[in-house]
């Protein structure tokens, strides 16, 4: 598998094209994975993801939350 780290993307919104955003991870064969380490996994998290796979066109994302006692708690599969 190739892993590629920090790679950047833009986000369109409405008529704007907003750079300057980075995916964590992408996983070939095409899987962002978004990192955090946060007491909780807010839905303002999950839609950030959301809208990486979009802008990607990609469909398969992990939001994954190190912030947990077992790691396999904080996984959470999106997909678009």
């Amino acid at each position: 598998m190739t892993v590629q780290q920090q790679v950047p993307v833009s986000i369109a919104y409405k008529d704007l094209d907003i750079a300057g955003q980075r995916l964590d991870l992408i996983v070939e064969p095409g899987i962002v994975v978004e990192l955090k380490a946060v007491e909780v996994v807010k839905k303002v998290h999950e839609a950030q993801l959301l809208g990486y796979l979009k802008s990607t066109g990609l469909r398969l994302g992990l939001l994954i939350n190190f912030n947990n006692m077992v790691l396999t708690k904080g996984i959470k599969r999106i997909i678009n």
